[in-house]
């Protein structure tokens, strides 16, 4: 009979693959009704496959897909876990399946506008739903992370160049830089809406505070805001003072607040603000409550 922890690791793996699924069904759906009836493209590799397509024959597409992420997913197999590896097959797989299912569907018909918006949209929920999970669709992210480690360039700088190059190249094949300028469009729209999928809407934001009033900044702080802090040890760089430092975690929604309540105790005081994309507390959410209309963290003891 099977213990607990295989239960929930079994359950774990079925809710992984219902997201990686319905991910890729997503993005299978704005490729079929709204991007290559337009002849517009992703990025990536699904940007060339969608070129490959459009030159040889539709009915190619789910080939191309396979076809050209195989020599990624071995580089990821070579460089990257395994984990990550199966995922990436998986989702590639249930994306080129979809593809495949949807051949049949109607185009959507709009103008440009709505067809660049909702196919971005759709594509970018899709795609972001299968990296939140730990999947991908475009090889050449694990191409991008593989140059990161080797010479220094950010992942985000090597897709963006590679992306450039598909936008320029199908724009010159075909001897049409609209649609390349308007899949250029979709891709900006897919983007963002992949961080906000793997971001969400309650944008987090970490703050360190540098003051000369630590002991009552905190205290204003949590009592206050009801935000929990944590209080490290420092020393000047250059005075070589002891010091407290402040790190706070806060809502995006929230951080005008806090920063208005520093400056307003120590209007000298020092805020180094960073995004933050995941918070992670124990194996709980990290508690919150209601104050003045407002989630707010819960102070916590540090």
């Amino acid at each position: 009979m099977p213990n607990t922890q295989q239960v929930k690791s079994f359950l774990h793996h079925v809710v992984v693959f219902f997201w990686l699924a319905l991910g890729a069904a997503l993005a299978a759906l704005s490729i079929r009704i709204f991007l290559f009836p337009h002849q517009l493209i992703d990025g990536g590799i699904v940007g060339i496959a969608l070129i490959f397509s459009r030159i040889y024959g539709a009915d190619y597409l789910s080939y191309f897909l396979i076809l050209l992420n195989v020599p990624f997913i071995y580089l990821a197999l070579k460089f990257i876990r395994k984990s990550f590896v199966a995922h990436m097959l998986l989702a590639v797989l249930l994306f080129a399946g979809f593809l495949f299912l949807f051949s049949g569907f109607k185009p959507f018909d709009g103008d440009d506008l709505e067809i660049i918006v909702f196919g971005g949209a759709l594509l970018g929920i899709g795609s972001g739903l299968i990296i939140r999970y730990g999947g991908c669709l475009d090889g050449t992210e694990i191409l991008a992370i593989i140059i990161n480690r080797k010479k220094g360039f950010t992942v985000g700088q090597v897709v963006l160049v590679i992306n450039i190059f598909i936008f320029a190249a199908y724009g010159w094949i075909f001897h049409d830089w609209h649609i390349a300028l308007k899949s250029l469009m979709t891709y900006v729209v897919a983007f963002k809406m992949i961080d906000l999928v793997i971001v969400g809407l309650d944008e987090l934001k970490s703050v360190l505070i540098i003051s000369s009033k630590p002991e009552e900044l905190a205290e204003a702080i949590t009592q206050e805001l009801g935000l929990g802090l944590t209080i490290m040890h420092g020393k000047g760089g250059f005075s070589g003072d002891a010091r407290e430092i402040l790190f706070v975690i806060v809502e995006r929604l929230d951080l005008s607040d806090l920063k208005e309540l520093v400056l307003k105790k120590d209007p000298g005081a020092f805020m180094a603000i960073e995004n933050l994309h995941e918070v992670i507390y124990g194996k709980q959410p990290l508690p919150s409550y209601k104050k003045k209309g407002r989630k707010l963290f819960k102070p916590v003891s540090h």
